[in-house]
């Protein structure tokens, strides 16, 4: 009998890897001060967690998600193992993906929204994101245990089902979700990012929100705009030269 990795432990442990390997790219390239955000120093003196504390907390959450995962492939396993299920169309996969994605979107923009909203919820649960002033690469997911469960491994799970993915589907669809999620909060505005040049839900866009003046706007995440936009809690910015190298996100007025 052939040896192999499960699609279904693929899709469990690859998204994972993605997470660390992508976010190691960033950190090789936070010395390239011309291109971050935010200065080494706001970095240093602005954040209100420690690294250390900030790996752990990942990593607690990536169990939970790796837990939820295994149960998940579990409960919606196809049991008759006779015939080989047969591999969908690129048209049937597209569609997959953009429903997941417009799935995950709509679950973390309420969610997020209403995490911001209810003055409990924030101050014991949602605050612990916001620790991070100035984002980085691996804090992408730094959150309370619960928020994590619920925005991200509910909504995964909701994004899953909904689609009708496949495990071997869902492996590409959630790397492709967590590089998204981890550029978001790398804190550099690199030439020739194409996330950039595709979602205008981006890291400057995202930063906007991790700063005092966007706390209340720019809650859409990881794909696309459109809630904020529908909902009046978009906040336009640009992108300034900030004296010393790198880049400002300014706020611009809104209409």
């Amino acid at each position: 009998m052939d040896q192999y990795v499960s699609d279904e432990l693929l899709g469990t442990i690859v998204p994972i890897l993605v997470y660390w390997i992508y976010s190691a790219m960033y950190i090789m390239l936070g010395s390239l001060d011309n291109y971050r955000l935010h200065s080494k120093i706001d970095e240093d003196i602005k954040n209100l967690v420690g690294k250390r504390t900030v790996v752990k907390g990942v990593l607690l959450q990536q169990v939970v998600q790796a837990v939820v995962a295994i149960l998940l492939f579990t409960v919606t396993a196809n049991d008759d193992g006779s015939a080989e299920i047969p591999q969908p169309s690129i048209m049937v996969l597209a569609r997959q993906f953009l429903i997941g994605m417009l799935v995950l979107d709509t679950w973390q923009y309420f969610m997020h929204r209403y995490m911001h909203h209810n003055k409990f919820l924030y101050r014991h649960i949602h605050s612990q994101h916001h620790r991070l002033v100035v984002p980085y690469a691996f804090g992408a997911l730094y959150n309370h245990p619960l928020e994590g469960l619920l925005l991200d491994t509910v909504g995964g799970a909701l994004a899953f089902l909904l689609s009708g993915m496949s495990p071997r589907t869902s492996i590409f669809f959630f790397s492709f979700a967590t590089v998204k999620t981890v550029d978001d909060h790398c804190g550099l505005w690199l030439p020739g990012n194409i996330f950039h040049i595709f979602f205008r839900n981006n890291t400057a866009y995202h930063d906007v929100h991790h700063q005092l003046y966007g706390n209340k706007y720019n809650f859409s995440q990881p794909f696309f705009v459109m809630w904020d936009k529908i909902l009046g809690t978009y906040m336009p910015y640009s992108l300034e030269k900030r004296d010393g190298g790198g880049f400002e996100v300014a706020p611009l007025k809104k209409d």
